[in-house]
């Protein structure tokens, strides 16, 4: 009987994080006895639904800090940064549509974006630093009257780099100018309170915090002008209309409630990892490059080129032990160079040995040296064949 080789490490929790076992047994009831609709209002099978979904709205809120209310649940982040950019360009009736955005945002934005540009709004895209840091002057400098919405990414779903909200906040404000966070890869990572940083809207998705896909959330803030871009029924305040997915939002309330209670822990074992990761690449060749600040950045993410070494072989040498990527899923089967590390300002031939190595939860210490151990075997041995 062949043996089963054990599975390969998994350290790509930025493209997805397992669903928490603890999730896992909130969502489960809903596939079988609680299957009502939430929005049923005349029997017990809608009104038990319903109060489902009140429980994850407000364990979502409480854990941006914001009021059940602002939260609207959507299919995940993507949905949610559509809706966002769209839904203010809709409630301004084009008295005020310029929109300012950033080179190393993720697609859902730069796409939107660029599409509403194609139909007839202005808009800007903002270089970064070396580092992956906006400047904020020159984001000062972009801001004008007719400025309707920045929308900036709170940490880089490729390069782990953390923008300063509040600070940015702070430039709209004084703008007049309304400011949208993606901030997908956060809520995992790093305290995330929407008074705190003063945005108007944010999204986040499920399957990044472990919970489950097919679930995200926007904020919108209280008093911002919105509409909604999808016509039917009244659900989620008219603004994402159709039948919420109770299972999905349920397991989605209890992760945000563990990411809440577990966060610092998770924070503290990934930031520990990570050092040690660090370490162990840097010593495997000479000329090692860390994409992006390695102070402004979530814990448990590392983006690493080695010299010569094209992140596809790369991945390909380790694929058997441990499961990393190039960055963003959604952009994987790509074979051009990451356009983030692009606009980090690095030659074509650097940006294409981009690794991007995400820690989570569930990852082990035994994991980091399977990691270590598989990269400096692939990247020794290919030194030697050449």
């Amino acid at each position: 009987m062949e043996m089963l080789s054990a599975p390969p490490v998994y350290l790509d929790n930025q493209a997805t994080t397992p669903v928490d076992p603890r999730v896992t047994d909130v969502v489960m009831p809903f596939f079988n006895g609680q299957f009502g609709n939430p929005h049923s209002a005349d029997h017990a099978y809608g009104w038990q639904a319903a109060a489902a979904v009140r429980r994850a709205r407000s364990q979502v809120a409480d854990f941006l800090g914001a009021d059940d209310d602002e939260i609207v649940f959507t299919s995940g982040a993507t949905e949610s940064c559509n809706l966002a950019l769209r839904g203010l360009v809709a409630a301004s009736g084009n008295r005020r549509c310029r929109l300012v955005t950033v080179a190393t945002e993720h697609s859902a934005v730069l796409s939107t974006v660029e599409q509403l540009g194609r139909e007839g709004h202005e808009f800007e895209v903002l270089p970064v630093c070396g580092d992956g840091l906006l400047d904020l002057a020159v984001l000062e400098r972009s801001l004008r009257t007719e400025t309707l919405v920045v929308s900036v990414m709170a940490a880089n779903n490729e390069i782990g780099v953390i923008q300063p909200i509040p600070e940015i906040a702070r430039l709209c404000r004084q703008a007049g100018a309304f400011l949208h966070s993606d901030a997908t890869q956060a809520p995992a990572r790093m305290s995330v309170d929407v008074g705190e940083w003063d945005v108007d809207l944010l999204s986040i998705s499920s399957h990044k915090l472990y919970g489950p896909k097919g679930v995200g959330a926007l904020f919108v803030r209280e008093g911002v002008p919105f509409t909604g871009i999808v016509t039917g029924g009244r659900q989620e305040r008219g603004i994402r209309p159709g039948t919420v997915p109770v299972m999905l939002v349920a397991g989605f309330g209890e992760a945000c409630e563990l990411a809440y209670a577990d966060g610092e822990t998770d924070q503290r074992r990934m930031a520990s990892f990570t050092s040690r990761l660090r370490r162990g690449l840097a010593s495997i060749c000479d000329g090692v490059v860390f994409f992006g600040s390695l102070t402004h950045r979530v814990p448990g993410n590392l983006c690493v080129g080695f010299p010569g070494v094209p992140a596809r072989d790369l991945i390909t040498a380790v694929q058997d032990r441990v499961a990393v990527s190039t960055g963003a899923a959604c952009s994987s089967h790509s074979a051009a160079p990451s356009r983030v590390l692009l606009a980090l300002d690095y030659t074509p031939e650097v940006a294409m040995t981009g690794v991007r190595i995400s820690l989570g939860r569930f990852t082990t210490e035994g994991d980091i040296e399977t990691a270590l151990s598989a990269f400096s075997h692939a990247v020794t041995g290919r030194a030697r064949a050449c």
